[in-house]
């Protein structure tokens, strides 16, 4: 009898050797899922326990060269870039300088009121929150649309319902506050970024293009007519326009809404940052634990979208999650944590065949599953 339970004992070990390691189990069905929706390049961290326990990247940086991903690959990440600027947003508001109350029309140098609403006062938490009542009908990229001394039809940006009492996601909303960030720091918006939440947490990044290793970038492509088109707008230089840049109103440039480029290691390390509630494991504080649990707190349902964050429930079914996406030029980025701090994922794809752009279906989605699966379980 002792002899069987040595056998099976040893068969176990045996077995147990043989089987792949998660690294590994993950690296194969991930492959196989890049191939199916035609991955470009990618780029995946996950972080337990205060570190990043996994990182790896995959497919090409560019399509005409061949160069592959590597670890310092940066990548245009698209709205997650929202949560760097409501961060930097946090801390002028500890410095006393503004309130999430504070009347935007009191920064912008104009008024930003609903003409329906008029007497109705538009603030930061509004514009943070996406409850502001703005839309993006009349375009995002210059304040001018917003403005009343240079777009006739300036109404236009402003939705029917009263600020405060619905949600709509606008990207003006962020261009906005980037502006502010300005104004309120006297620090141009990118360089702002870099000095107060990118540094501190040793990060290397930023929202000038002109500032950065451009030999780094990460190609991003959408996929037209059957075929892969570089999106070479995601990494247009900026220094013509920054060289006649008016400060504290041509700040959209920068897009910070949605023009951060950094790694997805360096994103995974920021990403710790908010899981530790605005402490970085270093002990590097960047946010108070009050503003961190204010940027993670829903202001809108069915929504669950705090202060450039919010709670998803569907990416991964039945986990509740913490985070932000991002799509643009045919990227796809997810910035996500588990609420109890016990895993956080980060995904960022260069492009992928059209149908697997779309976020609920597609590259996210799957390739998030397949991380919780092996590493978070």
């Amino acid at each position: 009898m002792r002899t069987k339970y040595l056998f099976l004992a040893l068969l176990a070990g045996i077995l147990g050797a043989c089987a792949p390691s998660p690294e590994a189990a993950f690296e194969k069905d991930l492959e196989a899922f890049r191939q199916k929706i035609g991955n470009v390049g990618m780029a995946v961290a996950v972080v337990k326990d205060n570190q990043i326990v996994y990182s790896h990247e995959f497919g090409v940086a560019n399509l005409e060269t061949g160069a592959p991903v590597k670890e310092n690959s940066l990548f245009r990440i698209a709205s997650i870039s929202k949560s760097f600027s409501a961060t930097s947003m946090m801390q002028l508001i500890e410095k006393g300088l503004v309130t999430l109350d504070t009347d935007v029309s009191t920064l912008a140098g104009f008024p930003i009121r609903n003409p329906k609403y008029p007497d109705t006062v538009i603030t930061l938490e509004m514009l943070l929150s996406h409850t502001s009542s703005l839309n993006d009908s009349e375009g995002y990229f210059v304040l001018d649309v917003i403005n009343p001394d240079t777009n006739p039809n300036w109404a236009n940006c402003y939705n029917d319902y009263a600020p405060g009492t619905g949600y709509e996601y606008c990207n003006l909303n962020f261009n906005l506050v980037g502006t502010f960030i300005e104004k309120l720091s006297g620090e141009r918006f990118d360089q702002y970024v870099v000095h107060h939440v990118l540094e501190p947490l040793n990060l290397y990044g930023g929202y000038c293009v002109d500032s950065l290793d451009a030999s780094r970038f990460v190609s991003l492509y959408s996929y037209e007519n059957g075929e892969f088109v570089e999106q070479t707008d995601a990494y247009e230089p900026r220094s013509e326009r920054i060289a006649n840049y008016k400060f504290g109103y041509d700040t959209p440039v920068f897009s910070p809404t949605g023009g951060m480029k950094i790694s997805a290691c360096d994103l995974a390390r920021y990403m710790m940052m908010h899981m530790g509630w605005g402490t970085a494991p270093d002990g590097t504080v960047i946010i108070s634990e009050a503003s961190s649990r204010s940027m993670q707190t829903p202001r809108s349902e069915p929504e669950h979208y705090g202060l450039a964050l919010w709670h998803d429930y569907d990416k991964i079914p039945g986990v509740e999650l913490v985070g932000h996406t991002g799509g643009a030029y045919g990227l796809r980025s997810a910035m996500f944590w588990a609420p109890d701090r016990s895993f956080g994922l980060v995904c960022i794809s260069s492009g992928t065949y059209g149908d697997y752009e779309d976020e609920q279906s597609g590259v996210l989605e799957g390739t998030l599953q397949l991380m919780y699966k092996h590493f978070c379980k």
